[in-house]
Parts: structure tokens; sequence; C-alpha cells
């Protein structure tokens, strides 16, 4: 292994605390990544008489066509008449930023086009998805039974990891000795690039020589220019792999407090000084569990005590407010999955008691 990537291993393990600390890559994109959308036209089938009526002929002709290639051909559209169980769908896939390759599974999602009044039950016959532009090429087929996400509205869907690709979509630029590093939106600021960009020198050095040539300057709140050593170039992939594992504390950006959650990844990142005013959580995943007469604990039989409230304790002092602290505890109590702790923080921001911006898949909660 090159020593500087050596280096850059054992940082983790040389400092205390950081082991569990976030690194360069939850907050930056390299410049030229970005997420695309694929898409296509598919037929829903299977539905129990919710889809489109046999007057919809942009409906029916794709059924026909899809009989005739399954050597069931019908002698005239008006056989179809009463075809209530097909529905015509748009199909659309988001390819995240980091790219895809073939045989890479994402979510498919599906909306009606037509009349039909519920996908529910429904499956997704095989649908090509392509680039968004006429006559563009096929990325991937899409295929799987629809899942209903709310009730409420039926007529869209979600066909979990049903797009399969089947071409590459590169989105990493290719590398000539330099790249820039893009803070994402909500991290942007000349406290949080300078932050960075000093982590990622003094990993990579491990000394505060200011002759020493830096490999990372700051060009602007959002931008961090990354020069690959001479020593590096013919291994670039792993060197920008371990500038992307430096360690990073994100209460050092100097940012407003913020909580940015992402629900379909889970994860939740807080920023800043961020306060709760007194609460009480409850949840309806929790149950009540009460056992009388109370039993004696012992090591082998402990008293294991289960609450369906969480209560949201406040210190006396800094105005009676409680701390990211006491937030990680109550949901340590409430023992949820990330994605209901993020309908939690929603709840609590609605209610005014998270003081603190909340920025749920990059838009304000």
């Amino acid at each position: 292994m090159n020593s500087v990537r050596a280096i850059f291993a054992c940082v983790a393990m040389l400092v205390p605390g950081l082991a569990g600390a976030s690194t360069v890559r939850d907050f930056v994109r390299i410049r030229g990544q970005g997420e695309s959308v694929i898409q296509g036209v598919g037929l829903v089938l299977g539905l129990n008489g919710t889809g489109d009526g046999g007057s919809e002929m942009a409906t029916i002709r794709p059924l026909a066509e899809l009989l005739r290639r399954n050597e069931m051909p019908v002698a005239s559209l008006e056989e179809l008449a009463n075809a209530k169980s097909a529905a015509l769908v748009m199909v659309t896939c988001v390819i995240p930023r980091e790219g895809a390759r073939a045989d890479d599974t994402f979510d498919a999602r599906i909306s009606v086009l037509n009349s039909a009044s519920s996908l529910k039950g429904g499956e997704l016959y095989i649908a090509p998805l392509t680039e968004p532009r006429p006559g563009g090429a096929v990325y991937a087929f899409a295929q799987g039974m629809v899942t209903i996400e709310d009730e409420k509205n039926p007529t869209t869907g979600v066909v979990a990891r049903g797009a399969r690709m089947v071409r590459a979509i590169q989105t990493t630029p290719p590398i000539e000795g330099m790249f820039d590093l893009i803070l994402d939106n909500w991290y942007a600021g000349w406290t949080s690039a300078h932050y960075l960009a000093s982590q990622i020198n003094d990993t990579y050095h491990l000394d505060t020589n200011p002759n020493v040539e830096r490999i990372a300057r700051v060009i602007d709140d959002r931008t961090i220019r990354l020069t690959v050593p001479p020593e590096e170039l013919e291994t670039y992939p792993a060197f920008i792999s371990d500038v992307m594992q430096t360690l990073i504390d994100p209460k050092q950006f100097g940012l407003p407090a913020m909580v940015i959650a992402n629900t379909k990844t889970g994860s939740i990142v807080v920023t800043g000084n961020v306060s709760i005013s007194p609460a009480v959580i409850t949840h309806d995943d929790l149950v009540l569990t009460t056992t009388l007469p109370a039993p004696v604990p012992t090591p082998e039989q402990p008293l294991v005590e289960s609450d369906r409230w969480a209560p949201l304790q406040t210190a006396a002092n800094q105005n009676d407010m409680a701390r990211l602290d006491d937030l990680l505890a109550a949901f340590k109590q409430l023992d949820v999955d990330p994605v209901k702790q993020i309908e939690i923080l929603r709840d609590l921001h609605r209610s005014g008691s998270l003081h603190a911006r909340l920025i749920i898949d990059g838009s304000e909660g």
C-alpha cells in the first residue's frame, strides 16, 4: 500500500473519538457528478377492475400488441373493450449521482396516465427505460409488483428494486491531475469549505509546515480543488477514495442549526446547536408492558421496563431547552428505525419544538 494511503487509513485509529465520525464523502460530490433520470411507458396488469376502460385506445393498442408478441393476437381492438385489468403508466427511475453499472437495480416509480382509479394489486409488465429524449438509448428494464405508498393516492406507486440496468451510466468525469469537490447546498459556506480543505491537507501531510504544497485549496464557498500528487497519478482512484474517507466533524462547519434527513437512505445529519423544547414522544410501534406484582430484579432476571411514552427531558439551564444528546436518547428509548425517526423529527418541527431548519430530501420539512 502507498505510504500516504496507509497514513489516511491509520488516522481514525490514532485520533481518539473519531472512529464514528462523518467523512468528506457525506458532504461533497465530485464536479460532474449528478443524478440522472431514465423513463418509459408501460402497462400494469392484474388490476381488479380498476384499470383503464375499454374506450382508452391508448391502453388497448399496446395491450393488443403485447398479446400479439406473445402469440395471442386479437382479431380487432373491440375484443378488448371490457378490459379493465390493465393501466397505461409512466415509469421513471432516478439514478444516483454515483452512476450505475449493468445489473444494478433501483426503485421504479409508477404513475397512471389515463383513467385507472387504482394500481393496487397490479404488476408492471416489462418496460424499457430510456434517457429522456426522443430516440434515447435503453438503459434499463423495469418489471415487478406495484406497491402503493399512499393509500389516499392509489394511482401512483413504486416497484422496489424493479429497474435493472442493462447499460452503465458513468457520472464521474476523467481525472487528469486535478478535480473539484463540490459541497452540497446545505453545507455551503467559507467556514465549512476551509475546514474541509484543512482536514484533507492535515490528514494527507500530517504536519503544519506552511512550505509544503497543499493538495486541497478553496476556490469558493462550495468548491475545493484537489491536486493529485505525481506519485498518485497511476493509482488516482485509490487516492480519491482516501480523500473521501477523511474524517470530518460537522460541528466545525459553523453552520446554523439544521437537521438534514434523507428518507431513502435513512440518514440524519445534525449541524449547529440544535435545541428542542420540552416534549413527550409516543409511537405506534411501542407497547406498554406492566408486570404485577413487580419481580425482584436479579442479574439473571433484570427488571425490564417498557413504556409507550418517551419523555424528552430538559436541563435546568439554557432556557430549559434540551440538546441533541437528549433527542438521541429519546430515539434510543423509542427504538424505531431511522425513517420513522425522520417522521418524529417532522412532527417535532411542525409543533415548534425543534429549533432548527429541517431539510428532508432536499426540501424544507
